[in-house]
């Protein structure tokens, strides 16, 4: 046989479950911590650039109708950092350059608000700078007057860098502790799991098969369903072991006797006369005969009363099905004596839901039962009605019949009551043939039992609940 692909185990599988979205959330807040990150590192650097920029600014004067400008060292001590960044700053007044690095980046006058600073990233000299510039009104000045101050990234790279890895170190002791955490907590997560397996597992030990109920103790909701349908699989099995006995029991307690007298013929056919072998061979035959039908009827009843996944229903024609019996059971019924008559509405249609083999061993025991319990020349009829409650077969017929104190037992394996009384050649029935009807009854849905009747027998196979309101056969009434 092919090997079985092999599965993760379940503990894993939990532990993916959970450590992938814990993944994926700490990708994504890793990528939302970077973003502001980066944020907080440019507004607090631009802060600071924005104050050297107004330290610059605020030395910006006219004296004698000329622009004048003060360098403050305190402006350019505000940029100082471990990085060393280099400072870039320029004043001019119009095109014209006050002091400064001429070369720097200038903006466009007009694009500038009064006192309002600005910061844009530039290239310059090789390198990536922020620019913080604005724009002044002085008086009697009619050129606007531009200050600009400028620092490259070093400072900034660094600190989004030393913040970056700080996020990741906090990240990954999260996971990993989520990780180390997780194992002993989705231990004792599956410990009912666990409980439920033992439970299972310790019923091998035991030298008798025990189908009942585990004994697991309280189980969490998830796992209470797998429990409730392990118990419902072994109550079908205990069902099915049951079975199983009670057919061995009766198959060996019912053929012990036949077996017997079998043995005790052939003993006689060997030592007797040609008259004795005659009666013996004649006895075994009879004796095989009912041999046989025992069988039959024990095998019907074991299919009867078979547990499991019923097939699904299918339209089944009352009035074929019941001539098909009739044309079974025909030469019995001459042999014995007995007529059988079929009533029906040639104008309906007698159509239910069912299974067609359980309502033929139905209808064949009802019929078989009515032309062997019968007087001779006597009749069976089987009737196909119309009840209140839906359709119906009854089989009848005007033998002895069963007293009503005992039709409840009738149902019973092995219950006979009196012996046959069919013409030769209808051997003693089994008792087992109301069993098989009632057990194939329940398999359909449908009740069976006997309707009251001036002479003889009445059974009714009821197809819908039933409140006995039905039609006896003519000759029954």
């Amino acid at each position: 046989m092919p090997a079985k692909p092999r599965t993760p185990a379940l503990r894993t599988r939990l532990l993916v479950a959970v450590l992938g979205p814990l993944l994926a959330a700490a990708i994504l807040i890793g990528v939302v911590g970077a973003t502001l990150i980066a944020d907080v590192v440019r507004r607090t650097n631009d802060r600071v650039l924005g104050g050297a920029l107004g330290a610059i600014a605020e030395t910006v004067q006219v004296e004698r109708g000329e622009v004048t400008l003060d360098l403050p060292a305190a402006a350019f001590g505000m940029l100082e950092n471990t990085e060393r960044d280099n400072v870039y700053y320029r004043v001019a007044v119009g095109t014209d350059l006050l002091t400064g690095y001429a070369d720097l980046p200038a903006p466009d006058p007009a694009t500038l608000a009064i006192d309002v600073p600005r910061y844009r990233f530039a290239r310059y000299r090789d390198q990536q700078i922020r620019i913080a510039e604005v724009r002044r009104a002085l008086p009697r000045i009619d050129k606007p007057v531009i200050v600009q101050i400028a620092e490259t990234l070093d400072n900034r790279g660094a600190l989004t860098r030393r913040l970056m890895l700080a996020l990741l170190i906090g990240e990954c002791v999260l996971v990993g502790a989520a990780a180390l955490l997780l194992r002993p907590a989705l231990g004792w997560s599956l410990r009912p799991l666990a409980r439920l397996r033992g439970a299972v597992e310790a019923r091998d030990e035991r030298a008798r098969p025990d189908f009942s109920p585990l004994d697991t103790g309280p189980l969490p909701s998830e796992l209470r369903p797998l429990a409730s349908a392990f118990d419902r699989l072994l109550a079908q099995l205990d069902t099915a072991t049951v079975g199983v006995r009670r057919f061995t029991a009766d198959a060996s307690h019912q053929m012990r006797t036949p077996l017997s007298v079998l043995k005790v013929q052939v003993a006689l056919a060997r030592r007797g006369s040609d008259v004795e072998r005659r009666e013996a061979l004649d006895e075994i035959a009879d004796v095989a005969i009912r041999l046989e039908r025992l069988v039959t009827q024990l095998l019907a009843l074991a299919r009867a009363e078979e547990a499991g996944v019923s097939a699904p229903l299918e339209a089944v024609d009352l009035r074929e099905v019941a001539s098909a019996v009739i044309a079974r059971q025909i030469n019995t019924a001459i042999r014995a004596g007995v007529d059988l008559v079929l009533e029906s509405d040639d104008d309906r249609r007698y159509v239910v839901a069912g299974h067609r083999t359980l309502v033929f061993e139905i209808v064949s025991n009802l019929i078989d039962n009515g032309i062997r319990y019968n007087r001779e020349g006597g009749t069976v009829w089987i009737a196909l009605r119309d009840t209140l409650d839906g359709l119906a077969i009854v089989v009848a017929d005007d033998g002895p019949g069963i007293a009503p104190e005992h039709r409840e037992k009738a149902f019973g394996r092995f219950v006979r009551f009196g012996a046959a009384t069919g013409a030769v050649g209808n051997p003693e029935g089994t008792g087992l043939g109301l069993a098989i009807v009632k057990s194939a009854a329940a398999r359909l849905n449908a009740t069976v039992g006997f309707v009251d009747a001036d002479r003889g027998t009445a059974i009714i196979l009821q197809f819908a609940p039933s409140d006995g309101t039905v039609q006896v056969p003519p000759g029954n009434a």
